[in-house]
């Protein structure tokens, strides 16, 4: 435990590559987080296996166990809340979770999007940008509401969508903005220079350009 990093829970479903990218700019010493426990509602994602290599603790909450939602969200919360985390942050976690597991976290629950909100909430979010012909596409970083994917937003990166992008081509041109806008926002967070006014999130007591757009070279 390092009383200068905050205490966070990762929550993760899947490959881990977020979690990676999380992993890597803590090992940098450019993200001053504590991660108490890598938490997955799947015995098989891989990104337990990153954690593990990290030295980092892993459990499993598998969502199959449970007989409905309430139940499953409310053995989450006890697992997660053993590790008195100060932010949960949902790191490819393909769960909808409860209103009020949502509100017992509310302000410090953070998800990575691969659209840019309000645009393509849900699922297929790639696929449904190609088909509506988009010439914009990207990634949000957002604080959870019992809304899914419609909570205020921390920061935003825009990829380009080519002649000729596949929903495959365009998810790896938006996962590198991920793993690049992901830790720079939870380093916000860390740092407390976020904070929620009306609906929106400001930075440094600011509210910042279009929905907290972030360049390449912030």
């Amino acid at each position: 435990m390092n009383a200068d990093r905050l205490p966070v829970v990762i929550l993760i479903s899947g490959r881990g590559t977020n979690l990676q990218s999380v992993i890597d700019e803590v090992h940098a010493g450019r993200l001053p987080l504590d991660i108490r426990a890598v938490i997955s509602n799947n015995p098989d994602a891989e990104g337990l296996a990153r954690a593990r290599a990290a030295n980092l603790h892993t459990e499993v909450v598998s969502h199959r166990a449970y007989l409905d939602r309430v139940a499953f969200d409310d053995a989450l919360r006890q697992a997660i809340d053993r590790h008195v985390p100060k932010l949960v942050v949902l790191a490819g976690f393909m769960r909808i979770l409860g209103r009020a597991f949502i509100e017992h976290y509310a302000g410090r629950l953070i998800n990575i999007h691969p659209s840019l909100l309000p645009k393509y909430p849900g699922l297929d979010t790639h696929a449904r940008a190609l088909a509506a012909g988009e010439r914009e596409h990207g990634a949000s970083v957002h604080f959870v509401t019992p809304v899914v994917d419609a909570g205020p937003i921390v920061a935003q990166a825009v990829v380009p969508v080519l002649p000729g992008d596949t929903p495959e081509t365009l998810a790896e041109r938006v996962l590198k903005e991920e793993h690049r806008i992901f830790p720079l926002a939870l380093r916000w967070f860390a740092e407390g220079r976020l904070s929620i006014r009306d609906g929106r999130v400001l930075l440094d007591g600011a509210q910042r350009p279009e929905q907290g757009l972030v360049g390449a070279a912030t």
